[in-house]
C-alpha cells in the first residue's frame, strides 16, 4: 500500500468540503458543461494560446515574481498555466469545469510539463500560505448570483498567498464597457459558424446579461449567462476589504496606469 502524505490528506479534506458546499448550492449558468464544450473553439482559438507566453512574461514582470509556486484560479484550458510551468514554476491549476480541466491536462502533456490539477469551484479552493503568485484571468470573476461570493473568493486568494505574495486579476472593466458596448454584435468564423452576441446591462449597472447564439448550418444553440461588472474603484475596495495592500490598477499586463481604455488588470500584495 502506498504512503499517504499530508498533501493527500489535505486534498481529500478539501474535496469533501467542496462537495458538501456544492451540494447546497443552486445550479448556475456556468455549471452547464455544454456551454464550454460548444463555445470552446470560439473562446479559445490558437491565437489566444500563441499569445500566452508573451502575456506571462509581462505578467511576471508586473507582479515582480520570478520563481516559486503559482495558483491559476479558473485556469480554463491552461493557456497561462502551461506557459508558467514551462518557465520552471510549480503550478496549481484550478477549474470547476471538467471539460476545460481536461483540455489543460492535454496541453500540459503535450508540452511535457508537470502541474497539479484541481477540480474545484473557485469559492471553495483555499490553501493557506501556499503560493507566491495567484492569478485570475480572462474575466473569470464575478459569475455568481450572490455577490458576497466574490468576497469569499478574494479572502481565499489572500489566505492562499504567502506573506509578500501577489495576486493578478484581469477582466473587462466597467469604464471600458460603458464606452464600447453594443447591444448586438456578430462574428463569422472560418468553419462557417456565426456567433451572435446580445448584451444588456441591469441591476443599476452592476451586472451584464449576455445571450450568445451559435449558428452552424441548420443548427442553432442559445446560451445565456451573466456576471458582475467592476469598476477600478469597486474592485480596489473589494481587494482592500479582503486584506490586500499595494494595489495597482493597470490598462494591461504592460503596467500602464488604468484609464478605462483597456482591460482592467489589478495587482495586489499580501503583507
Amino acid at each position: 500500500m502506498g504512503r499517504t502524505t499530508q498533501k493527500d490528506n489535505r486534498t481529500a479534506r478539501q474535496s469533501r468540503r467542496s462537495q458538501s458546499r456544492a451540494s447546497q448550492r443552486i445550479e448556475e449558468w456556468f455549471d452547464d458543461e455544454a456551454f464550454w464544450i460548444e463555445l470552446y473553439p470560439y473562446m479559445f482559438d490558437e491565437k489566444r494560446f500563441d499569445a500566452a507566453g508573451e502575456q506571462v512574461e509581462k505578467l511576471l514582470s508586473l507582479a515582480g515574481v520570478h520563481s516559486g509556486s503559482v495558483l491559476d484560479l479558473c485556469c480554463g484550458p491552461g493557456r497561462h498555466s502551461v506557459a508558467l510551468a514551462q518557465r520552471g514554476f510549480r503550478v496549481t491549476a484550478v477549474d470547476r469545469t471538467a471539460f476545460l480541466l481536461g483540455k489543460a491536462r492535454q496541453r500540459a502533456r503535450k508540452a511535457g510539463v508537470k502541474m497539479e490539477f484541481v477540480h474545484s469551484d473557485m469559492r471553495d479552493f483555499v490553501r493557506p500560505g501556499a503560493f507566491d503568485l495567484a492569478m485570475n484571468l480572462f474575466t473569470s470573476f464575478g459569475y455568481f448570483d450572490n455577490k458576497d461570493d466574490d468576497r469569499t473568493v478574494l479572502r481565499h486568494l489572500h489566505e492562499s498567498l504567502r506573506s509578500g505574495g501577489v495576486v493578478v486579476m484581469d477582466m473587462v472593466g466597467k469604464e471600458w464597457l460603458a464606452k464600447v458596448m453594443q447591444a448586438t454584435t456578430s462574428t463569422e468564423y472560418p468553419d462557417g459558424a456565426l456567433l451572435v452576441q446580445r448584451h444588456e446591462v441591469f441591476d443599476d449597472w452592476t451586472r451584464i446579461r449576455n445571450e450568445w447564439i451559435l449558428i452552424k448550418g441548420e443548427t442553432v444553440r442559445r446560451f445565456k449567462f451573466h456576471h458582475t461588472l467592476y469598476s477600478a474603484q469597486e474592485l480596489r475596495d473589494r481587494l482592500v476589504e479582503a486584506g490586500f495592500t499595494d494595489i495597482r490598477m493597470c490598462n494591461s499586463f504592460d503596467g500602464a496606469p488604468y484609464d478605462g481604455t483597456g482591460r482592467l488588470v489589478a495587482v495586489a500584495r499580501k503583507r
